[in-house]
């Protein structure tokens, strides 16, 4: 029988959002940690990422007892002023519409259609003081592309990999996206070693 004390600590994901728990998981791979996905059951009224992503993970972790990430991330255009920024995934039902939305608000505007991905990643744990980590991404806005990934992902080009984030295998949307790069900031913090989470091997 495993003792209880050699089994990975659990680390909650404050989403209900499959597509980001996934990308969780393979941020996080090489350390010894059971994700366990949870919706929050919050009103995400903040006034920045930092805000929402801060009540997500505190109401996870107090729910729940354990230790919680929560993000918030956005999509900010250049040429709209920064819209739809802490409203992206709130700006239509639908992503369809959303990304309907954003184009007939680029239309006839010049190109490029620069914008950038921000996201912030909280770390709460009962009885510790809440982290924030943030990570962006620039990049352009194009019409969208078929792929995989979610989101704005098939209309978000990287200039430099000259692809939308669709169109990229998980692992190279990892290394240039927002939210791995706000994942690589957590690691390289002291946080990992507070909660226990050590590297496999």
């Amino acid at each position: 029988m495993t003792a209880a004390r050699d089994l990975p600590p659990r680390l909650a994901v404050a989403s209900a959002n499959p597509g980001k728990v996934n990308e969780y998981r393979r941020l996080l791979a090489g350390l010894a940690v059971e994700l366990e996905a949870i919706a929050p059951d919050v009103v995400e009224d903040g006034v920045s990422y930092a805000a929402n992503a801060v009540l997500k993970a505190e109401a996870v972790a107090n729910a729940t007892g354990l230790p919680a990430l929560g993000d918030d991330s956005g999509l900010e255009i250049e040429p709209l002023g920064g819209f739809p920024g802490l409203h992206s995934a709130r700006l239509a039902p639908t992503q369809a519409e959303r990304n309907r939305i954003v184009l007939e608000r680029l239309a006839g505007l010049p190109r490029p259609w620069r914008a950038r991905f921000v996201c912030a990643l909280a770390v709460a744990a009962p009885g510790r003081p809440t982290r924030v980590f943030i990570g962006r991404c620039e990049g352009e806005i194009v019409e969208p592309r078929p792929g995989g990934g979610f989101g704005y992902d098939p209309m978000f080009l990287v200039p430099e990999a000259g692809r939308t984030f669709s169109e990229m295998p998980p692992a190279e949307k990892d290394r240039w996206s927002h939210r791995g790069a706000a994942v690589r900031a957590l690691r390289s913090s002291d946080v990992p070693a507070e909660l226990g989470l050590r590297a496999i091997g």
